[in-house]
């Protein structure tokens, strides 16, 4: 029989580290078990990425701006006896994003299959129409395969995950295209080059470039496709929303409270020592955070041999927050204007750790509904969030200020001019990240998920420390804020079998 790691009679409580979504749902899971826990936040507010910045007295989310897989946090909220609709205000997009292009119509894909199928037919034919039909029901088998035996699952092996179902599990995961670029699968889906960069840019998402991620990351597309959700008071109110709760259930959330360094004795876990010499002790610590500071030696030598270090960073971004009047282009919540030359644009960033000249832009107008019948007066101001894709390295003054012209061109060229501001916009870039984000070098998904071993590659719940777990982005099953909330679900549910709690 094996022993736990950990005695559950222990009086000392369970510390996270970082109250970023992963922190949060790992902290709301052990205060729905009754398992003391106190949380520390170097930061003044919850959210980790999720972050919301003040322009002209505006707040404008300036991190995640998605809101999908609602699915993940009703069931947090059901295992703790709650309703997440009673604590968190949703309203259901029916336009998912508008996508232009260069000299070309913009293209708008909505929640209903039947009304994408009819903007797609009247922007690239009937049989591209058709052709997503198809693509819309392998994304939904690709995400149906996946959800239950990877998404939901502590962190499984390639051969383990093959196995699991006989034959037709094996059939179902070859279908998943692991071996195949998502680039390269797009290419059969669709003939209408503007389409395939559609789809391809799912791969971002989780900080990867579509020529080397793998073709299952399709089920992305399926995700927006089964609901897109807007937050009332923005995305970082979920934050607020689940450190509510934490402390309604009993939990402690400590802000401004940077942990130094991990106790570690005889290769176990004992507590932590804070920034300010305050050390705490614990009967287990689940750390959210990038696992590079971990490896880095960054909390400690000691706890260096948690978890392996990544040997590529995933993508970082240069954004701009900004309270602005626009022009010449109707925004949607979600448009996305592409660049010209998609393959260049990979290739500088992880190959030459530059840009390029022509950048994909994501502006989030969040002053406008989800409506594709939303608009915004002329010369009323609004909330944007713009941001462009960055290789994961420290940017001088200049090079950002480079970035944002580059940016601006793209827009500008699309036909969006923004025409007058109020305060100063805010402009990020990945040296500051790197600062917000410790060893995190500027990479805001952690690892990429590139090649068919790139999922495997992330580090699972359990560290080689005993009595110290792992969740946030950087860990299984990955970056998005559903992903991050499942690892910190993930990440209590291994505490408790080592404690042997009931689930």
């Amino acid at each position: 029989m094996n022993t736990p790691n950990i005695n559950p009679a222990s009086k000392d409580p369970v510390i996270v580290i970082g109250a970023g979504m992963g922190g949060l749902a790992a902290a709301m899971s052990l205060a729905a078990k009754k398992i003391p826990v106190i949380l520390l936040e170097r930061h003044a507010t919850p959210g980790g990425k999720m972050r919301q910045l003040y322009v002209a007295g505006q707040a404008i989310d300036s991190g995640p701006t998605v809101f999908t897989m609602r699915w993940v946090f009703q069931n947090l909220f059901a295992q703790a006896g709650l309703k997440l609709e009673e604590h968190l205000t949703l309203d259901k997009a029916d336009l998912l994003a508008r996508h232009s292009w260069h000299g070309s119509e913009s293209l708008d894909l909505f929640a209903n299959l039947g009304q994408s199928m009819q903007a797609i037919s009247e922007f690239a034919g009937d049989a591209e129409a058709d052709n997503y039909q198809r693509f819309a029901r392998k994304t939904e088998t690709v995400f149906n395969t996946l959800d239950n035996s990877f998404m939901r699952a502590q962190r499984p092996n390639p051969i383990a995950l093959s196995l699991q179902g006989g034959l037709r599990g094996m059939i179902d995961m070859a279908n998943t295209q692991p071996f195949v670029s998502l680039w390269n699968s797009l290419a059969k889906d669709f003939q209408d080059p503007r389409l395939r960069q559609l789809f391809a840019r799912y791969a971002t998402y989780c900080g990867s470039s579509p020529f080397k991620a793998p073709a299952t990351l399709m089920l992305i597309a399926h995700v927006e496709k089964a609901g897109v959700w807007m937050v009332q008071g923005g995305m970082h109110a979920l934050a607020r929303t689940l450190a509510d709760t934490v402390v309604s259930m009993g939990g402690d959330i400590r802000y401004e409270s940077g942990v130094r360094r991990l106790a570690i004795d005889h290769k176990r876990i004992t507590g932590v020592e804070l920034e300010n010499g305050e050390v705490i002790n614990a009967s287990a610590v689940i750390f959210n955070g990038d696992t590079q500071a971990l490896s880095k030696g960054l909390l400690g030598h000691e706890a260096s041999v948690a978890c392996s270090q990544r040997t590529e960073p995933s993508l970082s971004a240069v954004t701009r927050c900004q309270y602005a009047t626009t022009s010449g282009y109707e925004l949607a919540h979600h448009t996305v204007f592409f660049g010209d030359d998609y393959a260049d644009e990979f290739d500088k960033i992880f190959e030459k750790s530059d840009m390029t000249d022509n950048p994909t832009v994501y502006v989030c107008a969040q002053d406008r509904s989800g409506s594709a019948n939303t608009k915004v007066e002329q010369g009323q101001y609004e909330r944007l969030f713009s941001l462009v894709n960055a290789p994961a390295h420290p940017m001088s003054e200049a090079e950002r200020t480079e970035a944002v012209e580059k940016m601006q061109q793209t827009l500008t060229t699309q036909g969006l001019e923004i025409d007058d501001e109020q305060g100063k916009s805010i402009v990020t870039g990945p040296g500051q990240f790197g600062r917000l984000f410790p060893a995190s070098d500027g990479a805001l998904y952690g690892r990429p998920t590139h090649g068919w071993m790139g999922s495997f590659k992330r580090p699972g719940s359990k560290s080689q420390i005993q009595g110290l777990y792992l969740c946030g982005g950087s860990v299984h099953p990955g970056a998005g804020v559903p992903m991050a909330t499942l690892s910190g679900q993930l990440a209590a549910q291994r505490l408790c079998k080592d404690w042997r709690i009931d689930q």
